[in-house]
């Protein structure tokens, strides 16, 4: 079976001075004062860090643990399905939803509970659900965190009380909430500001308002989630997107949380503008399709790249296009052909598809004629030599 190898060519290295309107970025404001022990500043979309203080120093996360939490619970597929909740989930010290043992709730109501009330009995429910305990969740929460590239974080639980083992970084939290923001059902999820559900038992309502504050105080706020335990202060990740453009602030171990979460997302959207570097459909390259007619085909970016950028500043991002060779006929239009890494100081930043610009059809006669003009040959030189 023929297995497609990845072939690293054409390394561009741009370097050139992006200027932002003027106009676009006409109030840009100084960098703000942080507090906090920890504290962070990324583009969501593109996860470019535009702040650090102790970015990847080692600290403890409270309930901001329930954001890998409800992730993984929303990439099971398993949203549907009910769950039967625990005493070993009922007995876990508040905050709480106040679950009661041995009653149904959806997955997708548990993970309602968990990032709007910061339910603890919710989260290890969930765990429990999905992984059979507490411990075992745990390490798929680790396993999650080594995919993303989370070096400097370890799970032992799928709440956030305290543990020396348990513990992440504001770069590594940060890295986290991006990605799970770009998944819409998470999105939908911490942007509620109220839900009500009814209780299977009594078929009473269970309100439940969002714990986030940010989502009433700060202009475009749509999430993501508060913690809090003494060991580790006061700790918030929050988001918030403007013209198109999404940030999220964390700051671990705040004197003032809310404000300092205000401050880097005010930062953010004063001083960069996404500037798009790639648009869907644009001509990357030509490449050499084998058996095909034509013989070659134009290789396109399937997705639109933005990187956020200010004003005068020198972009220097490397671009590394990786193809599945050999190139073979037949081949549709927009079928895959490879991707499109960028790059940014050693790192890859995104991973854009690339996909063939047109159809290709199987040109038989290069096959056959070939095959066809040999066998004649053959029986030339036999019926020459009788």
């Amino acid at each position: 079976m023929h297995r497609p190898q990845y072939v690293l060519c054409l390394l561009i290295l741009l370097c050139s001075n992006v200027l932002v309107p003027a106009v676009a970025l006409a109030n840009q404001t100084a960098v703000p004062t942080i507090g906090a022990k920890g504290a962070a500043l990324m583009d969501v979309d593109s996860g470019r860090l535009l702040y650090g203080k102790n970015e990847h120093v080692q600290l403890p996360m409270a309930s901001t643990t329930k954001i890998m939490t409800a992730i993984l619970a929303i990439e099971s597929g398993r949203l549907n399905e009910l769950v039967t909740v625990s005493s070993n989930a009922v007995k876990v010290e508040p905050s709480s939803i106040w679950l009661v043992a041995g009653e149904q709730m959806s997955l997708l109501h548990l993970v309602y509970g968990l990032m709007l009330r910061s339910g603890n009995d919710a989260a290890i429910a969930i765990a429990e659900h999905l992984a059979g305990s507490v411990s075992a969740f745990a390490e798929l929460m680790n396993a999650k965190a080594r995919e993303l590239g989370m070096v400097n974080t370890n799970f032992t639980n799928s709440h956030g009380l305290p543990d020396n083992n348990h513990y992440t970084t504001a770069y590594d939290l940060a890295m986290l909430s991006a990605y799970a923001l770009r998944n819409p059902q998470f999105r939908a999820i911490v942007s509620t500001t109220r839900i009500s559900i009814a209780d299977e038992r009594t078929g009473a309502p269970r309100i439940w308002y969002n714990k986030n504050r940010m989502l009433e105080i700060y202009p475009g706020a749509d999430g993501v989630k508060t913690g809090w335990t003494r060991a580790a202060g006061h700790c918030l990740v929050a988001s918030a997107s403007r013209s198109g453009q999404r940030l999220v602030a964390v700051v671990l171990n705040s004197p003032d949380d809310w404000g300092e979460t205000a401050s880097l997302l005010d930062y953010g959207f004063a001083n960069y503008r996404p500037l798009c570097l790639f648009s869907a459909g644009q001509y990357i390259a030509t490449v050499e399709v084998a058996r095909g007619n034509p013989p070659n085909v134009g290789v396109l970016a399937e997705e639109s790249f933005f990187w956020p950028v200010r004003k005068g500043e020198q972009v220097q991002l490397q671009y590394l296009v990786q193809l599945e060779l050999p190139i073979v006929a037949p081949l549709r239009r927009g079928d895959r052909v490879g991707y499109m890494l960028v790059i940014e100081k050693g790192r890859t930043v995104a991973r854009i598809p690339l996909v063939s610009d047109q159809t290709v059809t199987p040109n038989w006669w290069r096959e056959l004629l070939p095959g066809l003009w040999k066998n004649f040959s053959q029986l030339l030189w036999r019926g020459n030599s009788q």
